[in-house]
């Protein structure tokens, strides 16, 4: 581990600018992606800014009906929040299929959605990749791919050695929900304060795979709203893994229907949580059956691309994407029927 200074800040103020103003420093809320990156040699910081203690650990009522989460609020206070189970179960769901209850206890809402990939090529220093290093390459590529990306690659995958190139996937349950919520994330920087929707949060990796979301440098997630929702919506999360234990998703979905709306957004297949709005389009305003979702699935999918692999491959993602989001569907259009 590179030795580094460690900063406590007095307010979220100053932990802005402390941050903005060292170009190799950075955040530290729960530490339990952080603290591994440190320990792996992955992360490099020269300063490390604890903001644990200084953004808000509540969740509050909004005027209009949300919710607005601290982004202190750890994964454990979420999920068991009465307020969230009941109005947002696709939230509390996915946040408990995510990890133990000691990481939860510690994970925080602002750091969540922030987390790294767990690309195995990501975690190991001795192995060229873009993502950790531009410029070097992607090792994944023609590697070990059971846990990458089918979908926001161009049908021209550049080769392993462009420094474009990456299929890593995003690892957040939390963030997938979000994302089908049309969730509102909260910002302060030292250019102020601004409001990202969480869909637009995360990036493809384009022509800097370093980069995993729109936040400049120095910019902080100070918390999380989550809108209303009309009465009578319905929403749930799936997840799909190698085993039962706490593991990363192969495939995930997060879906809420409400008012002839539907929105689904997923996990385990792209560089960000993907949300499927191609699909969403064709079944929005219309039935919702399995017939009509295997339909709209197979246009959302349409631009897959499956990536070879020793291990055989990610093809079966594409298939097993519109089982998850089907199951899902018929667990939702059942509970109405009910």
């Amino acid at each position: 581990m590179k030795p580094f200074a460690y900063a406590r800040p007095a307010d979220v103020g100053e932990a802005v600018a402390t941050v903005a103003g060292e170009p190799a420093a950075v955040f530290l809320g729960g530490g339990t992606n952080l603290v591994d990156h440190l320990k792996l040699g992955v992360a490099r910081p020269d300063l490390v800014v604890d903001v644990r203690r200084l953004t808000s650990r509540e969740i509050t009522d909004t005027d209009d009906g949300g919710l607005r989460i601290g982004a202190a609020v750890t994964n454990s206070e979420l999920a068991a929040d009465r307020r969230v189970r009941e109005r947002y179960p696709v939230l509390a769901q996915a946040l408990l299929s995510g990890a133990t209850g000691q990481l939860r206890n510690l994970a925080t809402t602002g750091g969540n959605p922030l987390q790294r990939t767990r690309c195995v090529y990501f975690q190991d220093v001795t192995t060229p990749c873009n993502k950790r290093d531009p410029g070097s390459g992607c090792s994944a590529v023609g590697g070990y791919t059971r846990y990458h990306a089918v979908l926001g690659i161009p049908a021209a995958l550049p080769d392993a050695t462009s420094p474009e190139t990456c299929i890593a996937t995003h690892p957040s349950d939390m963030a997938v929900a979000l994302s089908a919520l049309d969730a509102r994330v909260r910002v302060l920087g030292p250019g102020g304060v601004r409001t990202i929707p969480f869909p637009e949060l995360h990036r493809l990796p384009d022509d800097d795979p370093s980069r995993d979301t729109v936040l400049e440098h120095g910019e902080l997630i100070t918390a999380i709203d989550l809108p209303p929702l009309p009465a009578g919506t319905r929403s749930a999360y799936r997840k799909v893994r190698d085993r039962a234990s706490y593991a990363f998703a192969l495939v995930s979905a997060a879906v809420v229907i409400a008012d002839g709306d539907i929105r689904i957004a997923l996990g385990g297949v792209a560089h960000k949580p993907w949300r499927a709005t191609r699909a969403e389009e064709i079944l929005r305003g219309g039935p919702v059956s399995e017939d009509s979702v295997r339909a709209a699935m197979a246009a959302e999918l349409a631009a897959a691309q499956p990536q070879p692999g020793v291990d055989g491959g990610n093809g079966f993602k594409i298939p097993l994407v519109t089982r998850t989001v089907v199951a899902t569907v018929r667990e939702l259009t059942t509970e109405e029927r009910a």
